[in-house]
């Protein structure tokens, strides 16, 4: 009787004892898993990389002159060219630069901090007129180039007062809405009250991120 007595204390000690390994790798297992899945999930978020929100189209008149002196400055020469410049502009966010940081326990991803909008690409069409070349001055290969990459400049240089950084801003909050659906679609919950949000549901953009970001 004392015997089987043991023999079911044993079955019974080795029944815990078992239930109680199974519960402890089953829990570590699920912890590794979540973490797993909230490093996956930011990279993902970080791996859209660009967001594209705005695009602005360019109509432009260039004026591009370039004169060279020869022998000693006495005999200066000319060349220009009239360009017509339309370009394609995209404006949008770098979500590379966003700052967040997931808790695997709360199955939160914390938004802290989003990124200026930028512009993204230009796409520069340039067409040449009235192109007049000097005697010892006349457009090469290498001037073309250079002439495109002005092209590109000047149109950088009208993108501030063009409205298109001000309406990317308008639409920031619904880059951080579509980043909280990819969140939600594996179960998980995005905090951005990190973020100042004012009356117009628009995210504000202080002053220092402004002059950081430019």
């Amino acid at each position: 009787m004392n015997d089987l007595v043991q023999i079911l204390i044993g079955l019974l000690l080795g029944a815990m004892g078992m239930y109680w390994l199974f519960s402890f790798f089953r829990k570590r297992k699920s912890t590794e898993s979540t973490e797993k899945q909230s490093v996956i999930l930011l990279e993902k978020i970080r791996n859209v990389y660009k967001l594209i929100t705005v695009e602005g189209e360019f109509a432009e008149i260039y004026q591009y002159e370039n004169v060279k002196e020869h022998f000693l400055k006495l005999i200066s020469s000319k060349k220009k060219a009239l360009l017509i410049i339309n370009a394609k502009v995209n404006i949008g966010f770098d979500l590379k630069k966003i700052e967040m940081r997931a808790d695997s326990n709360a199955k939160k991803v914390f938004l802290t901090a989003f990124p200026q909008p930028e512009v993204l690409s230009i796409e520069p069409e340039v067409k040449y007129y009235d192109i007049k070349e000097g005697l010892f001055n006349w457009f090469k290969t290498e001037d073309l180039s250079a002439i495109n990459n002005e092209a590109k400049e000047h149109i950088l240089k009208k993108i501030p007062d063009s409205g298109l950084l001000e309406s990317a801003k308008k639409e920031a909050l619904d880059a951080v809405h579509m980043i909280e659906n990819m969140v939600e679609a594996i179960g998980w919950k995005l905090d951005y009250t990190a973020l100042e949000i004012n009356q117009k549901n628009e995210i504000t953009f202080s002053i220092e991120e402004t002059e950081k970001a430019k």
